[in-house]
């Protein structure tokens, strides 16, 4: 396999599975159903809370939102990942590894803090049922919205900037399925400060909401404990099961694939854990919806009704 210098194509080689390739062609099958899962999934989610006058709450606005990002994230990164899968050119330019890494970071920032917001939304519906409708109005769901987006984007933008700045003197070889942060293992200086700040700002962007969802759900669960009637706690705890599960998958595949010891004796577990945590989980996130809350089944089955 003849490997194509930098300045010859002013982009990287992605060497992912290349030394397996029935393992390739496996992969590729699986990602391009999965990827189609997700957006007709994801898609599906957006179209019905856009339509169904029931799904006008906070809680479908902002699971919009999350399948909004799902959607940035595999058309970020799935169609070049599937390119490089089905032949042996696993070339990826300059502008699009600098793409890929914006959105990646971007997302992954935006998501951990809409997971913050909805858990707050949780906690307003269960422990003030009364003043839910007056405290999440619409238009300061717009506005956590909006900030939520804004704050993702440009603590990406600082984090994809400080990278590009690493000179990389010529090497261009990257031993990944995607082009994103391992970008830093090519430099040919020391990123002991891009390492620490990278860090720093992740621990911050997980930790920080992961705390308030620990929070919030710990209110959630004392309100739930004082509610006398079995069917009161079984309706407290149904507004929260998708969110709960979206949270559980979402951190779960990011400390799995973040938390891992240094010297790992499987030298693909990074690739794998990388398509989890970017292909399995945006797949599965609509899907959660749909079986954890009835409206939204019944808004589909409303929608297939009208079109047969």
């Amino acid at each position: 396999m003849v490997i194509p210098n930098a300045s010859s194509f002013g982009g990287f080689f992605l060497l992912g599975f290349s030394e397996q390739p029935l393992l390739e062609m496996t992969l590729f099958a699986i990602i391009v159903v999965f990827y189609l899962l997700t957006l007709l999934g994801n898609m599906t989610i957006i179209i019905l809370a856009h339509l169904d006058p029931w799904l006008h709450t906070p809680m479908y606005f902002f699971f919009t939102h999350l399948s909004l990002m799902d959607l940035c994230y595999t058309t970020s990164t799935v169609p070049q990942l599937l390119f490089n899968l089905q032949g042996p050119e696993k070339t990826i330019s300059y502008g699009s590894c600098v793409g890929q890494l914006y959105v990646s970071l971007a997302m992954g920032s935006t998501e951990c803090i809409l997971l913050t917001v909805m858990a707050v939304d949780r906690y307003v519906a269960v422990c003030w049922p009364l003043h839910y409708t007056v405290l999440m109005h619409p238009h300061l769901c717009w506005q956590l919205a909006a900030t939520t987006w804004l704050t993702g984007l440009v603590s990406s933008l600082v984090q994809t900037v400080l990278t590009t700045q690493v000179p990389l003197c010529g090497r261009n070889i990257i031993d990944h399925v995607f082009c994103k942060v391992p970008v830093l293992k090519l430099a040919c200086v020391d990123t002991t400060f891009n390492q620490v700040e990278l860090f720093l700002v992740s621990a911050l962007l997980l930790l920080v909401p992961l705390t308030l969802i620990l929070i919030s759900y710990s209110c959630i669960a004392q309100a739930v404990w004082k509610i006398k009637s079995a069917e009161g706690r079984q309706k407290a705890l149904g507004t929260c099961s998708s969110h709960l599960v979206v949270v559980f998958l979402f951190y779960g595949t990011v400390m799995a694939t973040y938390l891992q010891p240094t010297a790992d004796t499987f030298q693909n577990r990074d690739k794998f854990m990388a398509l989890l945590y970017g292909i399995v989980t945006p797949t599965l996130n609509p899907f959660i919806n749909t079986l954890c809350n009835k409206d939204v089944k019944g808004a589909l089955m409303k929608m297939i009704g009208k079109d047969f």
